[in-house]
């Protein structure tokens, strides 16, 4: 009784292994856009129920300032942040691009928005 070998070859390992390790290196790439991401929207969030912080603009930035630095945020500053104020509070609002290069001429662009209303001092 003759039985046939069954398994990969050796070309078969190693484009598996090419096409594995091009999906890891993409990973590697966008993994830390998105865990900024994810600060940005924890600080915002951390911005928006703090009752320490008032409306005003310049406090929110001070503040989410603080919190990028903490958070090692790096693509976004307080002054970028828009920030719309009315009678029930403020719209705080993070638009942002971040660009990673990936290959020679080749770019990873993110585009990223997240926003929080922070509600006024005794507004419902």
């Amino acid at each position: 009784m003759k039985r046939k070998q069954a398994g990969i070859t050796l070309t078969g390992f190693l484009t598996l292994l090419v096409v594995v390790g091009f999906f890891l290196f993409i990973g590697m790439k966008l993994f830390p856009m998105y865990q900024e991401y994810w600060s940005v929207t924890k600080a915002l969030k951390g911005v928006a129920n703090d009752s320490a912080v008032s409306t005003d603009p310049d406090s929110i930035r001070r503040s989410l300032d603080r919190r990028f630095e903490v958070g090692y945020v790096t693509n976004v500053k307080g002054r970028d942040i828009k920030i719309e104020r009315s009678a029930q509070g403020a719209l705080i609002v993070a638009e942002y691009e971040v660009r990673k290069p990936l290959l020679y001429n080749l770019d990873i662009v993110g585009k990223f928005r997240a926003e929080e209303t922070k509600q006024a001092a005794g507004a419902q």
